[in-house]
């Protein structure tokens, strides 16, 4: 079939068994999650382990989230060839293997190149199954089941963080890193196990380099999705700053808590898990722009509470921020599947580098502010941030048509050549 072919009809939600969709995408988004951020509350042990700064410790994370971000750039786009269940399990099963790996090197130049291929084999994951969920669910549901994604995405990153975290107090960290993969590779099995194949995709031939140029430029040219874009850019970069170092301050001689306690802050998670569910079916009923404000709002007063010298009101403003990010990012991921048009895959796929993106540069230079300029300074930084946020939701939500069915290029899209 051509690249213009027009999208499949919108399409009852009996179509696909939806039961068995979201459980195998909570799954997809609990091992990208849990694999991605296994290592961040290593980084204190990293640190001591190979003697590095703070900053250099959050190389793994860093690099790994940045090697994602580069290869949802194509995935999204190679997914419209190729499908999206099959390349969702390879990408899953690969990067356990490769964390697995991870925990049997013994020099630190060598695992932080194994975790940046880690994250380059999670990129077929996170694009792909937005713009599943785009085709195969109707757009009455696609909040909530987009929310019930974000929720497993959730879920991983507290069982990575949290398991990691009790292990190391009881086993060396390359036993928990080994150990967390093993169960990241049953959760590839259950997730191609559950997942029906695509009824609704419709595979793209004939398309080169140059129609996907045209077709992520089309996009960057429309009036709306690049402020969309920079809202995960923002959000998730200082979503990250925050976890990556509050383990160094909370663990460090002002609160002095142990491996463990630091791990059970990550139970902030949960919080995360509720919000996103509950954010999506919101964002549903009462349109993205809203939800997506209150969630920016709700993370900035988060951040703020962090500068308390007292552990009751720091734990609070992690909890807060950890709310507001999975609310703001449940509702901006749905947009994406409204605002992409012909192109999903491509707009998800800017989205997502966007998001990951943020992660790893943000996510490594507010180092330089804690180090520097301590807590405070770090805290100053993400506010300023999430200003910026606030500004591009404000924005999207005044210009942009939640009901818009197409993107920059209306119903024709560009041939492929």
């Amino acid at each position: 079939m051509n690249a213009s072919s027009q999208c499949p009809p919108v399409h009852a939600v009996d179509d696909a068994p939806l039961l068995r969709i979201r459980l195998a995408l909570f799954l997809a988004g609990f091992a990208t999650f849990s694999l991605l951020y296994s290592v961040q509350p290593l980084l204190p042990e990293f640190a001591r382990e190979f003697g590095l700064s703070a900053a250099a410790s959050s190389l793994p994370l860093s690099l790994a989230t940045g090697g994602l971000a580069i290869a949802i750039f194509c995935a999204g786009a190679v997914s419209e060839t190729l499908g999206r269940r099959g390349l969702m399990f390879v990408s899953i099963a690969l990067a356990a293997l490769l964390n697995l790996l991870a925990s049997y090197l013994p020099h630190w130049g060598a695992l932080v190149v194994v975790r940046a291929l880690s994250g380059i084999a999670l990129g077929g994951v996170p694009a792909v199954a937005m713009v599943y969920l785009a085709e195969e669910l109707p757009a009455s549901r696609l909040g909530a089941a987009t929310g019930l994604y974000v929720a497993g995405n959730a879920f991983g990153g507290m069982v990575g963080r949290i398991g990691m975290s009790m292990l190391t107090d009881h086993f060396d960290w390359r036993t928990a890193l080994a150990t967390l993969s093993a169960v990241d590779l049953l959760a590839a099995v259950g997730f191609v196990w559950l997942l029906p194949p695509s009824r609704h995709f419709v595979r793209r031939q004939g398309v080169n380099l140059r129609f996907h140029l045209r077709a992520w430029g089309g996009h960057l040219r429309d009036r709306h999705l690049p402020w969309l874009f920079a809202i995960p850019f923002l959000a998730m970069g200082v979503f990250v700053s925050v976890y990556n170092y509050a383990g160094f301050r909370l663990g460090g001689p002002e609160f002095g808590l142990s491996q463990s306690q630091l791990g059970m802050i990550f139970s902030a998670y949960v919080f995360g898990i509720v919000s996103s569910s509950v954010a999506g079916a919101a964002s549903d009923r009462f349109g993205r722009g809203p939800v997506v404000l209150a969630g920016i709002a709700t993370a900035a007063l988060g951040v703020a509470l962090t500068l308390a010298h007292a552990l009751v009101p720091v734990i609070a403003g992690i909890v807060l921020l950890t709310i507001g990010f999975f609310v703001a990012h449940s509702a901006a991921s749905a947009w994406v599947g409204r605002l992409g048009g012909q192109f999903k895959g491509h707009a998800a796929s800017l989205y997502l580098l966007a998001y990951y993106a943020g992660a790893s540069v943000i996510g490594s230079l507010s180092g330089a502010a804690w180090q520097h300029g301590g807590w405070n300074a770090l805290v100053a930084c993400c506010l300023v941030l999430l200003g910026i946020g606030l500004v591009a939701a404000q924005v999207l939500r005044c210009g942009a048509d939640d009901s818009r069915p197409y993107g920059r290029f209306g119903p024709h899209p560009p041939r492929g050549e």
